[in-house]
């Protein structure tokens, strides 16, 4: 322990980091595996992130969400250092898939992120890392983290209505893939053919 002259503003930074932070390495290392696609570029990813969210940590309020905090700087380094490498980049219109929504803001209910929650395994990831990466971020912080509608808004930097119509089409399109993997596992009945 150190004495009492020793303790400085950098101590008390790297207690309240540790303290804060460091417990979120686990979520922040799945949700970097799901955006990279391979081990190496997620634990680069998620250095990157906690080396940015140490050099910032005078800019996060002490006792928020540092969940939240840590996983929007995460996404803007991914953002920022992974997608420039990409030799074919994804590209998905979201302004052409909004107005598909059947959510209204009102709704606050998730039901259909109950039935991911009963069976997300090696299939269900696959499939996951398979969805364009619009869609794949908000199915990994809705139903992989379980971040709220609204923390899930504010780490994508999206309206609230678009994080729920996002959700919807990207569940409506791990239905269909995944749909046949259900009959066989048994989770759900198939049709009669």
């Amino acid at each position: 322990m150190t004495t009492p002259t020793a303790s400085g503003p950098t101590d008390d930074k790297r207690a309240s980091f540790e303290r804060e932070a460091l417990v979120h390495l686990d979520s922040l290392y799945r949700v970097a595996l799901r955006l990279t696609g391979n081990p190496a570029d997620a634990d680069d990813l998620v250095q990157e992130t906690m080396l940015k969210a140490y050099r910032s940590w005078h800019q996060y309020q002490q006792g928020t969400n540092a969940k939240g905090w840590l996983l929007t700087i995460l996404r803007n380094a991914f953002i920022n250092e992974y997608r420039r490498r990409a030799r074919h980049p994804e590209t998905v219109d979201v302004d052409a898939v909004e107005p598909f929504s059947v959510f209204g803001d009102m709704q606050e209910e998730d039901p259909q992120g109950a039935f991911f929650d009963r069976i997300v395994d090696d299939q269900v990831l696959r499939a996951i890392d398979e969805l364009p990466e619009q869609f794949r971020e908000a199915v990994v912080l809705s139903d992989v983290e379980g971040l709220s509608y609204q923390e899930i808004a504010k780490v994508l930097d999206v309206p609230v209505g678009t994080v729920k119509s996002r959700l919807f089409r990207a569940r409506q399109m791990l239905q269909r893939k995944l749909y046949q993997y259900a009959v066989d596992q048994g989770y759900i009945k198939g049709s009669a053919g």
